[in-house]
């Protein structure tokens, strides 16, 4: 076949582990494909089978590059028709992702992107129905017609618009026709909606704009809105929690959308979104609402895409990876991010970027300021709020009016359960029992937290001189055992961390004694409830919220306005009820046991107990009935928690950051962490010595401020049968860090594969 005539060339990032620091691979253009631009989704011949894979133009060139050949260039094969283009906006950001987090850029780019835009599945929408002004009920009109209309007048204000198919059912209606005879007499206004906000709206609270801001509040609002002109600038709000900081995120976005830009609101869980989601519709019926979260259908996400990509969406609400939403730079107004500390913001697999600090990467390159707000913020935020001059710090100190902090109490676990006569299991101790039962019997509502999802987490045998436990074949870990009334045995054993599951035995395999169960778990919880509650039923009066329970948006949606409507009275779960949730009538939030991360072999553990105690009690106390915490821990003199009972966030920073300066921890040094895995434990050992070794010899003509420490087994030392070894490397800086990873990775050394993990700025060291 003769060579195709070229009339240019292009950069193009493959959607495989392909790392080149140039940002992609030079292919040829062919004549045919002239119209080519950057974004566009293109397949290319990989490899010396020439393998068709898709991959991004990242750039368009006229020449290839003195140092590569032009008779090895290989051409485009063609264009991918059926896919959507990446927005150049965002070439920027992915390349700098890219680079930053040491991931392939073709790895980065397709990760951006949701899977449905890229293969441009359909959309699904919604028509909402209202009534249009003046109100004209008097006029003649058919039967159908007059129906729909009386209908729709009869309907509160806050119950409109109503989606058209339930208008239709409520007027006994079974076709359009009438709906759209009304339409062309100007009767009723109709708009398009996605399903999701047609759903949230149903649901939407806060619709009401209060009389007045606080002092503080306003004071807050005045000061970041005169950021806007002046560019980037970024703005720490640490305000307890139930102080208002919503509403003051909600003013802002007023003024950007008042100003015709567009505003970016993330938050952590999609647990928060449908709240969240349902406060914005209520407040900006006018403007349309993008939401994009991993919880969507593929058609749902596309239609978001779609709409913020065609500058119809006013507000993009969505979790971490709504960052990455196609507003062009120069239409972004303002970013926030709620609950900036939380961890789900860190991406757990290539490219492991964090989405808080992305958001800050996005404002700085649209020139608009940033809000990070939380009642516990990262220390990383707070060091940089008090070190750099282009971050300012505003507190609220105090709740709303008719708010007050709720009172805390910690309790010793041990002293709980040795207070109980009987020898039993009991992870509600006396006073909470009481406490609950309280709740219960004078109407009000209440949290129960266990971060640990299961029945037990230790399954064991009972003989002390044989000392068998049942563990994971393929990790290092125990195995969790979880109820299940359908199974023979009563239930099942499964891994959290390869998912492996297996019956669970009934005798010690060893000398056959008949094995116990040990340790807590939500299901474990839920039943101790049944036993001394019986007028709690589950899916009626109670509900479990973990991800046992809660397959998808939908369930989660529901379980929420369930509880929201007060017919649930009893809410149990794992950290997803710890985060944002704001209903007035939760009295009484009870955490099992707050040690489940404390004692974990990371320098953050004391940080996330703080946060998990400080967020949770935080959800009780937000109407004018008192709120009651009672936390029971094994630890109640440890500063992470006694603080947190005191609600001084200021008090357990200082301490904290005082004892990672001592010993240069992050925020005072920037960290990287190499994870060696393969199955066999000495050769990723072996790997792990010589990638030292390497880093050893990179550091000694970067900077020898830098630290190495390893290669040493992880807290966890293999996982999926596979061993693991990490090195730890501190810098003093994150411009050093970059330096040392550009280096290993442009001599070949440090390239994110299946077996090297590199994770920049890591939460998690296990």
């Amino acid at each position: 076949m003769p060579p195709q005539k070229l009339v240019g060339y292009a950069r193009v990032a493959v959607e495989r582990a392909v790392d080149r620091s140039g940002g992609g691979l030079t292919y040829g253009i062919p004549e045919q494909l002239a119209d080519l631009t950057a974004g566009e989704r293109v397949i290319v011949p990989l490899g010396r089978g020439d393998k068709p894979v898709a991959g991004y133009i990242v750039q368009c060139l006229d020449q290839p590059g003195a140092d590569i050949p032009i008779g090895a260039i290989k051409p485009i094969i063609r264009r991918d028709s059926k896919a959507v283009a990446f927005p150049p906006a965002l070439l920027e950001l992915a390349q700098w992702i890219s680079s930053y987090y040491c991931a392939p850029l073709g790895v980065t780019i397709a990760s951006m992107m949701p899977a449905a835009v890229k293969h441009n599945i359909g959309t699904v929408t919604r028509t909402m129905i209202d009534l249009a002004e003046p109100i004209a009920l008097g006029e003649k009109l058919p039967a159908k017609q007059r129906a729909l209309l009386e209908a729709l007048a009869g309907l509160p204000a806050d119950q409109r618009p109503i989606e058209m198919h339930d208008l239709l059912h409520m007027a006994g209606v079974k076709t359009a026709g009438p709906v759209n005879k009304l339409r062309e007499r100007g009767l009723i206004t109709a708009t398009t909606r996605s399903a999701v906000e047609a759903r949230w709206a149903e649901h939407a609270v806060d619709a009401r704009v209060p009389d007045a801001l606080t002092p503080m509040q306003q004071r807050i609002v005045t000061d970041i809105t005169r950021a806007f002109s002046a560019g980037f600038s970024a703005h720490l709000l640490y305000g307890v929690t139930g102080s208002g900081k919503t509403e003051i995120y909600i003013r802002l976005i007023q003024q950007v959308v008042d100003a015709g830009k567009t505003a970016m609101l993330l938050v952590p869980e999609i647990s928060l979104t449908p709240q969240t989601g349902g406060r914005l519709i209520g407040r900006f019926p006018n403007h349309r609402v993008a939401i994009l979260h991993s919880g969507l259908t593929a058609a749902q996400r596309h239609q978001h895409w779609a709409m913020v990509e065609s500058g119809d969406a006013d507000i993009v609400l969505g979790a971490r990876s709504a960052v990455f939403a196609p507003v062009p730079d120069d239409a972004l107004g303002l970013v926030i991010v709620d609950e900036e500390h939380d961890h789900s913001y860190k991406q757990d697999q290539a490219p492991r970027y964090h989405g808080r600090d992305v958001a800050i990467r996005r404002a700085h390159t649209a020139g608009c300021p940033i809000v990070l707000g939380s009642a516990t913020p990262s220390l990383e935020s707070w060091h940089n709020a008090a070190a750099r001059n282009d971050w300012s710090l505003h507190r609220i100190p105090e709740r709303i009016p008719g708010m007050k902090l709720p009172r805390v109490r910690v309790l010793d676990f041990l002293e709980q359960r040795k207070a109980r006569k009987d020898r039993g299991v009991h992870l509600i101790g006396p006073v909470l029992e009481r406490a609950l039962g309280e709740t219960i019997n004078a109407g009000g509502q209440a949290l129960l937290l266990l971060n640990r999802r299961g029945y037990a987490n230790y399954i064991a045998c009972p003989d002390q001189n044989c000392g068998w436990a049942l563990t994971c074949d393929h990790c290092d870990v125990t195995m969790v055992y979880h109820r299940h009334k359908t199974l023979p045995t009563g239930g099942f054993v499964q891994c959290h961390h390869c998912e492996a599951q297996t019956k669970l035995p009934a005798h010690c395999p060893q000398c056959q004694k008949r094995i116990t169960t040990f340790g807590l778990g939500t299901q474990r919880v839920e039943e101790e409830l049944h036993r001394k509650f019986p007028q709690l039923v589950t899916g009626e009066t109670m509900l479990r919220l973990d991800s046992d329970t809660m397959r998808g948006s939908h369930a989660l949606h529901e379980a929420l306005t369930h509880f929201g409507t007060g017919e649930i009275k009893v809410l149990l779960g794992t950290q997803m009820i710890a985060k944002g949730l704001d209903y007035p009538n939760v009295r009484l939030v009870g955490i099992i046991n707050a040690d489940t991360s404390i004692n974990l072999p990371d320098f953050r553990a004391t940080e996330r107990t703080f946060q998990l105690v400080s967020q949770v009690s935080g959800r009780c106390g937000r109407s004018e009935q008192p709120g009651l915490v009672i936390v029971q821990t094994f630890q109640p003199d440890i500063p992470a928690i006694r603080l947190a009972a005191e609600h001084n966030f200021e008090a357990f920073a200082a301490l904290e950051l005082q004892q990672r300066h001592a010993c240069g921890l992050p925020p005072f040094a920037r960290m990287a962490r190499l994870v060696v895995r393969d199955r066999d434990h000495t050769k990723a050992m072996t790997r792990a010595k010589d990638l030292t070794r390497v880093m050893i010899e990179l550091v000694a003509q970067i900077d020898q401020n830098i630290r190495v420490r390893g290669p040493a087994p992880c807290p966890i030392a293999r996982i999926a049968d596979k061993h693991r070894v990490q090195i730890e490397i501190m810098a003093p800086n994150a411009v050093t860090l970059q330096k040392l990873i550009a280096a290993g990775r442009s001599q070949g050394y440090l390239h994110s594969t299946a077996d090297l993990v590199i994770d920049v700025d890591p939460l998690a060291l296990l």
